[in-house]
């Protein structure tokens, strides 16, 4: 979808930046400051021109801030096409005239007068006529500096006859904007001689001349209105695709993780049911045994109730599978109690457990817990499967070992979990065979510790001892 997308917007932007391409003959976007030039020297360099043999049509544009304005007065600041040293229509501010102005038109303006010999010049309409501080009303405006201008003007070449000249004085060059869609109040309209072959920025009289800046020349009005790259139909386009992929984005993010907390739900229920089940097999196997023993060895009891000595050791028995029922059920209700999927709900346990087993036993149990343990959330199955490695081992070393003392340790390293149990019993050599019931504990050590992710190592000597060491990396 994303790579889709990527060349969609390289199509859209490459066939855009193309469609959108202006049609100029010559532009000259940079601003000049022009200041006591009478004659003027030529910008156009021949890019464009055309004599009295032209048909065709073209369009004008140049943008201007009046460093002059009427407090100068007499002065020009002329836009002026020529041809040669011979000059032709000019636009700006003419000698004679006090607003913007044509100069070398082929007719006088009815609010025009001029003292220069074939220099006719022509007011143009403006949307911000003066008012009565000129003696009333007039139909033109005054150039002022800081309110600059823009002036477009079209030319409609007639071979052999006089040009129709059509100017708009500040025009609307916004998206959209079109040459029919102009207000009359800016349009002025003369004939004029618009050959050329240079175009000419002059400037004589008091102040300190005019800026001009964004010269062009065209085809076309459209040619100079002003597309914002947002306006574009390919932007638009491009928008809507990125619209579109984000919509599609979304939804497929918001549909995964719906699906993804679907999943957790899932695996949720699954685990509690793993629980669930583990549990019935823990009541049906520890508990039931144990509670069978205890039955059977009522039964001798009774049995064997005139043979003191038999329920002596009869009793004591039921005593001790009495004590194994009552650390099974602590081990079942501490598994299934509300708050003990905790890092230090497991090593609290193991302590406790610890400390019970080999209570009243000849083996002395000591214990390195760390004081503080990072809160850790565990995974029942987890903790269920390192309590019973760490049980098994404790049990190998109180059946088995002959140990006068055992050591349980936990350390606990940025995210890795180790767990020791080391004892100073008879030990075994390396390969020696060890009791049905020992190995089979061994092997389920293991088993439980590849089954959480953990590595189990033990070690051991004939009369060195034997050393457990179990390392688990602990969930985030």
């Amino acid at each position: 979808m994303s790579r889709f997308v990527f060349f969609l917007a390289l199509t859209l932007l490459v066939v855009g930046g193309t469609a959108a391409r202006a049609k100029i003959l010559w532009s000259e976007p940079a601003s000049r400051v022009i200041h006591s030039a009478t004659a003027g020297t030529d910008i156009l360099n021949g890019a464009v021109k055309r004599d009295d043999t032209a048909s065709d049509v073209l369009y004008f544009k140049f943008h201007v801030d009046p460093l002059s304005d009427v407090a100068n007065e007499p002065d020009f600041a002329l836009f002026q096409l020529n041809t040669g040293e011979t000059n032709h229509l000019a636009l700006g501010n003419a000698l004679e005239a006090w607003g913007y102005s044509a100069a070398f038109a082929a007719e006088t303006g009815p609010e025009n007068k001029t003292n220069v010999a074939d220099a006719c010049e022509f007011n143009l309409k403006s949307a911000h006529p003066e008012g009565s501080e000129l003696g009333g009303f007039r139909p033109y405006e005054l150039p002022s500096h800081n309110h600059d201008r823009t002036i477009v003007f079209r030319v409609q070449y007639i071979p052999g006859g006089l040009d129709l000249v059509t100017v708009w004085l500040d025009p609307d060059l916004t998206h959209g904007a079109t040459v029919e869609s102009q207000p009359e109040n800016i349009i002025t309209k003369f004939p004029a001689d618009a050959s050329f072959d240079q175009i000419r920025l002059r400037h004589d009289g008091g102040g300190n001349g005019w800026i001009f800046s964004e010269m062009a020349v065209a085809t076309s009005f459209n040619d100079f209105v002003v597309v914002r790259f947002w306006q574009t139909w390919w932007f638009r386009s491009l928008a809507a695709v990125l619209v579109l992929a984000l919509v599609g984005t979304t939804v497929r993010v918001v549909e995964k993780r719906k699906y993804l907390i679907r999943l957790h739900h899932a695996e949720q229920e699954r685990a509690l049911e793993r629980e669930r089940a583990r549990i019935a097999q823990d009541l049906h196997d520890e508990l039931g045994s144990l509670l069978t023993r205890i039955s059977l060895l009522g039964g001798l009891l009774r049995t064997d109730k005139d043979n003191p000595a038999q329920v002596e050791a009869t009793s004591e028995k039921i005593s001790g599978v009495a004590d194994q029922t009552v650390r099974a059920l602590e081990e079942i209700v501490w598994a299934v109690r509300p708050g003990s999927d905790t890092l230090q709900s497991l090593v609290d346990y193991i302590a406790h457990f610890s400390v019970e087993l080999f209570e009243g036993h000849p083996t002395r149990c000591r214990l390195d817990l760390p004081t503080e343990l990072p809160v850790r959330t565990l995974h029942p199955d987890v903790r269920h499967n390192i309590f019973l490695i760490v049980k098994e081992a404790l049990n190998n070393v109180l059946k088995h070992a002959g140990a006068s003392s055992v050591q349980v340790q936990v350390q606990v390293d940025g995210d890795n979990l180790k767990i020791l149990i080391a004892d100073n019993g008879r030990g075994f050599a390396a390969g020696a065979d060890v009791a049905n019931a020992e190995r089979n504990g061994l092997e389920n050590m293991r088993r439980r510790a590849a089954a959480v992710g953990g590595r189990l190592e033990l070690t051991s000597n004939t009369g060195g001892g034997s050393r457990v060491e179990f390392n688990v990396h602990l969930p985030g």
